[in-house]
């Protein structure tokens, strides 16, 4: 089901959270328009998908809501350099990416997926 932004945005007005998004500069994309998943190994078959990039959206409510979708444990951590970071019990890369898509968090290729 999808989502209104306004209610994910971290802003709480009602303009459109991902406005800026679409404007296209010369010197190229930044770092920071990119949502970053990546699967860390721990130990085993054990392992830990990280969201980094969502620094505009309330970071807690996705997680929230990814938790119950995809039926795992996850937190939020902060993070000085990177900022706030969702953290997802097992490898849950594709469902996570599928998922920014379909709600209108991200577009295609605004989401990096690193691992195999």
């Amino acid at each position: 089901m999808p989502l209104d932004l306004c209610d994910i945005s971290s802003s709480s007005s009602n303009r459109d959270p991902l406005a800026g998004l679409n404007e296209s500069s010369t010197s190229g994309k930044e770092p920071s328009e990119y949502i970053h998943i990546r699967n860390q190994q721990r130990n085993g078959r054990k392992s830990l998908t990280t969201v980094e990039g969502l620094g505009k959206f309330d970071v807690k409510k996705i997680c929230k809501i990814l938790k119950k979708d995809l039926s795992c444990n996850g937190t939020v951590i902060d993070s000085e350099e990177l900022g706030e970071i969702i953290q997802l019990q097992g490898d849950h890369r594709a469902a996570v990416a599928k998922f920014l898509e379909e709600q209108g968090i991200a577009r295609r290729d605004q989401i990096r997926q690193h691992g195999a």
